[in-house]
C-alpha cells in the first residue's frame, strides 16, 4: 500500500493525470469532428502537457532550492526532461505549419511562469483572473484548434462553438481548484472565489455549464454525443457544487481532473451502444 501511494502521488504530482485529461479532450474533438487519429500529435500534446505543467509548477521551486531538492522532486525533474525529449521527437514528426501554430500557445505557457513584466518581477499569473483565462485559452488551443487545423478541416461555425464551449468548460473545471486554494492564495492574486465569494463562484460555474449545454444542442451532432455530454454536465455540476475550502487531498487533483476522461469514456460508451 505504501508503494502504491508513492506511485499514485507521483502520478498526480508529475502531471501525468492532467495530461490524460488534456488527451481526453483531444480524443473528444476527434470524435466530434470525425478527425483521423494523429498519434504523433496526440503524443506531442500529451508529453507537452507534462513538460509545460511541471515547468510552471516546479521551475520556481527548483531555482530556490536547487541544492537541496528532495528525491521526489528530482525524480519529477528527470521524468519531465524525458517527456521533453519525447515532445521534441513527436514534434519533429508533425507538419511544420502545425508546429508553428503550437508555438504561441507554448509561449503563453512559459510567460505564465517566467517573470517578464515590471522589471522582470511579474509573470502573467500575477494578474487578476488571468490564470483561469490563460489555462482555458491554452487548453482550447491544443485540444480543439490544433487538432482541427492539423486535419485540414475548415474553421466553420461548429468549430467556433466547440472552442467557446471548451473554454467555458475548462474555466468551470478550474473553479474547484480556486475554491480549494481560497485560503492559501495571496491577497494580490484575485481569483474568482476571492473576488465574488465561494457561493457566487459556484453559481457562476453553473451558469457557464448551462451555456455549454445550450451550445452542445446548437451544434450539429449525433444523439450519442449529446447524451454523453449530458452525463458529463451532471458530473461537473455535482463536483462544482460540492467543492469547498477544506477538500480531501484528491478531490480536485484527481476526481475533478478526471472528469474529461469520464466524458470521453461516456462518449465511447454511447457511440458503441
Amino acid at each position: 500500500m505504501k508503494w502504491f501511494r508513492i506511485f499514485f502521488d507521483f502520478y498526480l504530482n508529475a502531471s501525468i493525470h492532467v495530461s490524460f485529461a488534456v488527451l481526453s479532450f483531444v480524443k473528444i474533438t476527434e470524435i466530434y469532428f470525425d478527425l483521423p487519429t494523429n498519434t504523433p500529435l496526440n503524443n506531442f500534446i500529451f508529453f507537452g502537457t507534462i513538460t509545460g505543467y511541471n515547468f510552471v509548477k516546479y521551475a520556481g521551486v527548483a531555482k530556490l532550492h536547487h541544492r537541496s531538492l528532495t528525491t521526489r522532486l528530482k525524480a519529477i525533474q528527470f521524468f519531465s526532461f524525458c517527456c521533453f525529449l519525447f515532445l521534441c521527437y513527436y514534434g519533429y514528426l508533425l507538419a511544420v505549419p502545425t508546429v508553428l501554430f503550437c508555438i504561441p500557445f507554448g509561449a503563453i505557457t512559459i510567460l505564465y511562469a517566467v517573470p517578464f513584466l515590471s522589471g522582470f518581477q511579474k509573470s502573467l499569473r500575477t494578474f487578476s483572473y488571468l490564470k483561469i483565462i490563460v489555462v482555458a485559452f491554452v487548453w482550447c488551443g491544443f485540444t480543439v484548434f490544433i487538432p482541427v487545423f492539423d486535419a485540414g478541416k475548415e474553421m466553420d461555425s461548429m468549430v467556433v462553438l466547440s472552442l467557446l464551449q471548451r473554454f467555458l468548460i475548462v474555466v468551470v473545471l478550474v473553479l474547484p481548484f480556486d475554491i480549494r486554494d481560497f485560503q492559501y492564495d495571496a491577497i494580490s492574486l484575485q481569483t474568482i472565489p476571492k473576488k465574488i465569494g465561494i457561493e457566487k463562484t459556484k453559481r457562476l460555474g453553473l451558469i457557464l455549464m448551462a451555456i455549454s449545454l445550450i451550445i452542445e444542442y446548437l451544434m450539429v451532432l449525433q444523439i450519442h454525443s449529446k447524451n454523453s455530454f449530458l452525463g458529463f454536465f451532471f458530473l461537473v455540476t455535482i463536483f462544482l457544487m460540492s467543492a469547498k475550502k477544506e477538500q480531501s487531498k484528491y478531490y480536485s487533483s484527481f476526481w475533478v481532473e478526471a472528469l474529461p476522461v469520464f466524458w470521453w469514456l461516456l462518449l465511447l460508451g454511447f457511440r458503441n451502444y
